[in-house]
C-alpha cells in the first residue's frame, strides 16, 4: 500500500488527529518511508468561516437570490495577500490578487461558481498536447467521478433547471443549484424570451454553454463544498496511509540524482530551519498557477538566464515556466433600481451581514451569455461554441456598493482573452513574493470584448421585462457612451476575476515549449509532477475551479497508470 504525505502550503488546524501532524517532528516519530509527497493545501476545518459561503472581508460579492456573499479575501489571514503588478491595460493600476493561505486553496475562498468550459475548451487542450486524454469525451468520466448532484438548500423542484444527464451523483465534491428565490429570476429567464440575443440554456455545463441558464455553485447543506471539506473528509483523511502535515511551506524541490527531484524543502515558521523530506516515487506539485511556478524557479527550474542574473543556481532549463500566465478580467456593473428587495443594504452595514450568515446562504445565481462574433484569425476562444464573455446577473451590485440606493448588478468577464502575463521572479528569496503580472486587458480583442459586453448588458437592462424595474444605467456608462469613454471606464474599473491558469503548461511529449508532458510530468525530469491549473494551456470559457478538479482526477489516474 502506498504512503502520502500532503505538505500543505497554508496555515493548518489548531489540533491534531488521524493522520494529520502539526510538525514534522511528530511525522518523524513515526520513522516512515512515502512514496508520494504532494505539495499543496487540503483542509479547513481549523476555521468554520471558511466552510460558510462567507468571509470576512469584501473584493466583491455574489448573489444567489437576495442573499449576501462575501469572501475571504483579501487582507485576511486565509489569503496569500498578493498584488499584481502595474496592469498596463488597467491604466497602470495594481489589483489584488487573490489565492487562497488555506487548506483547501482557493477552493476554500473563491466565489464556489461551478462552470466546466466548453468541449471545444477541452477538445484544444488535447490537441495542444497531442493527448485525447484530454479530450471532452475522455474526460466526462473524471467531471462525473468529482460531482455529486445535490438538492439545493430549500429542496425546491429543479426540473428545467439543469440537466442530470450531464452530471454525477456519486462523487465527492458537492455542486446544486440556488437554494433561495431572487426577485429578478423570473425577469432574467423572461428576457431569454424577449431578446433573441440572450437564449435559454437549460444546462451550462454540458459542453455548450452558449446561452443563459441557472447558475451551480459548490456548496452542500448551506456550507461550502471545497477540496478540504470534500476529498479530506473525514473518511479520507482517516486512511492509514495518508499523512498531512500542517503549517509548511514548501521553498523548493531538491535533486537526489541528475535530472531527479523527488525531495522537498520547506519551513515550519518563516523564522525556523530548512528541511526536507523525501519521497521514493514521487513529488506531486498541486500549489497552483502562482506557487507552482514559484517553487519550480526556486528549485532553479526555468529559465537558466534569469534564474542565475538573479543567484539562483540553474539546475534544468524549461524557458515555459511562469510564462503563459492567463486570466479573465471582470467589470462589475449596476443599474439602478424601484426596490427595495435586493443585497445592497445589508452590503453597507457588516454588523446586519454577520447578524444574517448564520440563517442565510448564497449558493448561486449566475447567468452566463455569450457574444456571437468569430473570426478564424484573430479569434483566441476554442470555437463557435464557445463563451467570448460571461454575464453574471445579481440582485445587487457586486463592486463597491454605492452609499445609497438599490441595484440590477451585471458583471461581465472576458472569458477568452488573448492577453498572456507571467509569474516571475523578484529575488533569490524563497519566502518573498513573485511578480504576477495577467496582463489583463492588454490585447486590443480584449478590450474591444469587454467593451461589446457592456454594450450587450446595457441592451438586457432595457428590454421590456426590467421597463417598470429599473430606473436609471449605471454611472459613467450609458447607451450614448462612445467606444473611447467606454474604453476609459473598463480600463479605470476593470479587475481580475482570479482564475490564473497556464504557468506550466502541457505541451507534446518532445516539445521544446511547455513545462510538462501530457502525464503532467515536468519536461526532462525524472520524479516531479505537476497536477494543478498551472497545467492548463489555454483558458477555459468558465470559472477555473470545475477545470481544478477534472485535471486533478486525471492526473491522480495517470499516476496510478504510472505505477500500476
Amino acid at each position: 500500500m502506498w504512503a502520502t504525505l500532503f505538505i500543505a502550503l497554508a496555515l493548518g488546524s489548531t489540533f491534531c488527529r488521524g493522520a494529520i501532524y502539526e510538525n514534522v517532528a511528530e511525522l518523524e516519530k513515526l520513522n516512515m518511508q512515502f512514496d508520494f509527497i504532494v505539495v499543496g493545501g487540503k483542509r479547513d476545518r481549523w476555521k468554520r468561516r471558511c466552510k460558510l459561503p462567507f468571509g470576512e472581508r469584501q473584493t466583491f460579492g455574489f448573489s444567489a437570490g437576495s442573499r449576501w456573499l462575501v469572501i475571504a479575501t483579501p487582507n485576511t489571514p486565509w489569503d496569500w495577500n498578493y498584488t499584481t503588478t502595474p496592469q498596463v491595460g488597467l491604466n497602470g493600476r495594481t489589483v489584488a490578487f487573490p489565492r487562497g493561505f488555506v487548506l483547501g486553496g482557493s477552493s476554500s475562498v473563491n466565489y464556489m461558481v461551478y462552470t466546466r468550459g466548453s468541449k471545444e475548451d477541452f477538445d484544444r487542450f488535447a490537441l495542444i498536447a497531442d493527448d485525447e486524454r484530454w479530450s471532452w469525451d475522455n474526460l466526462i468520466p473524471y467531471m462525473k467521478k468529482n460531482e455529486q448532484f445535490t438538492q439545493p438548500a430549500d429542496h425546491h423542484n429543479t426540473t428545467g433547471q439543469f440537466n442530470p444527464a450531464v452530471h454525477g451523483f456519486n462523487g465527492i465534491n458537492s455542486v446544486t443549484l440556488s437554494g433561495f428565490p431572487s426577485p429578478i429570476d423570473d425577469r432574467v429567464i423572461e428576457t431569454t424570451q424577449e431578446l433573441a440575443e440572450f437564449p435559454f440554456n437549460l444546462d451550462m455545463n454540458s459542453g455548450d454553454p452558449i446561452g443563459v441558464g441557472w447558475g451551480q455553485m459548490t456548496v452542500k447543506d448551506g456550507s461550502r463544498s471545497s477540496s478540504a471539506t470534500s476529498y479530506l473528509a473525514p473518511q479520507f483523511v482517516s486512511r492509514p496511509n495518508l499523512h498531512v502535515l500542517l503549517h509548511a511551506r514548501v521553498t523548493r524541490v531538491l535533486p537526489t540524482a541528475s535530472n531527479d527531484f523527488r525531495t522537498v524543502e520547506f519551513v515550519q515558521d518563516l523564522k525556523g530551519k530548512r528541511m526536507t523530506l523525501s519521497a521514493k516515487k514521487e513529488i506531486v506539485l498541486s500549489a497552483g498557477s502562482v506557487g507552482t511556478p514559484t517553487i519550480l524557479m526556486y528549485s532553479g527550474i526555468g529559465n537558466s538566464s534569469a534564474l542565475q542574473s538573479l543567484g539562483i543556481k540553474p539546475l534544468h532549463n524549461l524557458p515555459s515556466v511562469g510564462q503563459n500566465l492567463t486570466d479573465h478580467s471582470l467589470l462589475p456593473l449596476g443599474w439602478l433600481v424601484d426596490s427595495t428587495d435586493t443585497f445592497d443594504t445589508e452590503a453597507r452595514n457588516t454588523t446586519a451581514l454577520w447578524s444574517t450568515t448564520r440563517q442565510r446562504i448564497s449558493d448561486g445565481s449566475g447567468f452566463p451569455t455569450t457574444l456571437p462574433y468569430s473570426s478564424a484569425s484573430r479569434d483566441p476562444s476554442a470555437g463557435p461554441n464557445t463563451a467570448h464573455y460571461e454575464h453574471l446577473y445579481s440582485n445587487g451590485f457586486l463592486g463597491t456598493t454605492p452609499p445609497t440606493g438599490n441595484y440590477l448588478g451585471i458583471t461581465s468577464a472576458v472569458v477568452s482573452p488573448a492577453s498572456r502575463g507571467s509569474i516571475t521572479l523578484n529575488t533569490s528569496d524563497p519566502l518573498a513574493p513573485p511578480l504576477i503580472n495577467p496582463n489583463l486587458l492588454a490585447s486590443e480583442f480584449d478590450i474591444f470584448i469587454m467593451r461589446y459586453a457592456v454594450r450587450s448588458a446595457l441592451r438586457f437592462a432595457a428590454s421590456k421585462p426590467w421597463a417598470d424595474y429599473v430606473i436609471a444605467p449605471p454611472v459613467g456608462v450609458n447607451n450614448t457612451s462612445t467606444d473611447d469613454e467606454l474604453d476609459d471606464y473598463i480600463r479605470q474599473n476593470a479587475g481580475s476575476v482570479f482564475h490564473p491558469v497556464g504557468t506550466a503548461s502541457v505541451s507534446p511529449v518532445g516539445a521544446k515549449f511547455g513545462v510538462v508532458d501530457p502525464d503532467l510530468s515536468v519536461k526532462g525530469l525524472t520524479g516531479l509532477r505537476v497536477v494543478d491549473l498551472s497545467v492548463m494551456n489555454r483558458i477555459p470559457a468558465a470559472h477555473s475551479q470545475a477545470a481544478a478538479y477534472i485535471i486533478g482526477e486525471r492526473g491522480a489516474d495517470m499516476i496510478k497508470e504510472t505505477w500500476s
